[in-house]
């Protein structure tokens, strides 16, 4: 697939050096990375998927009225065990909370995604994956804080580093978990995709 900055400027709303890199993967590069600053405080009713639809729509809404020529692409990964929203992990305290949670059970991983600037409507995706970690000591949990992976990961932890040693099972797409669903990005870029209902 061509790059869409071939066609026109192509900025990814994010500050993820890691959705950077999923889209260099597959042979995309932004002509620029601009992150959004959004209220990302989830509402108390509000579903899982719906918030992260709500979140990537909200920065590539707030970049693309700054760039009203461009193609802007947004996302954002939200991390639940059962309907409990766990947090980005900002500091080590949090972090071991999160892990914890996560300790010996299955958890929803669900990526939301945004285009705008190819149709008249926003293109909008959710995409869940199912994570299981093994049960987790307190050494493993020690030991993992002290590598600093979790500095500003949702739910506290980074699945392409050594955190990838505690699943014992993955269902749907890897790197929806790492922070960009490439399948889904792909289509939504080539135009071949509706925007789906809201999740329930």
């Amino acid at each position: 697939m061509a790059a869409p900055a071939a066609r026109r400027s192509f900025i990814l709303a994010s500050a993820s050096p890691r959705r950077l890199q999923l889209l260099q993967q597959v042979g995309l590069t932004p002509a620029e990375v601009i992150p959004a600053d959004i209220d990302e405080r989830a509402g108390k009713a509000e579903s899982l998927g719906g918030y992260a639809r709500r979140m990537a729509v909200g920065k590539a809404t707030a970049i693309a009225k700054q760039n009203p020529d461009a193609l802007v692409l947004a996302a954002d990964t939200v991390v639940a065990c059962g309907r409990r929203i766990l947090p980005k992990a900002d500091d080590m305290a949090t972090a071991e909370a999160c892990l914890a949670m996560l300790s010996g059970r299955r958890h929803q991983v669900v990526g939301g995604i945004c285009l705008i600037g190819m149709r008249a409507q926003p293109l909008v995706r959710t995409v869940r994956t199912t994570v299981k970690f093994k049960r987790l000591t307190p050494g493993e949990i020690a030991e993992y804080l002290l590598s600093e992976e979790w500095q500003g990961k949702a739910g506290g932890y980074a699945i392409q580093g050594i955190a990838a040693k505690f699943v014992t099972f993955l269902s749907g797409s890897y790197s929806n978990v790492v922070g960009l669903p490439l399948h889904e990005t792909c289509q939504l870029l080539g135009g071949n995709s509706r925007t789906n209902s809201p999740d329930s």
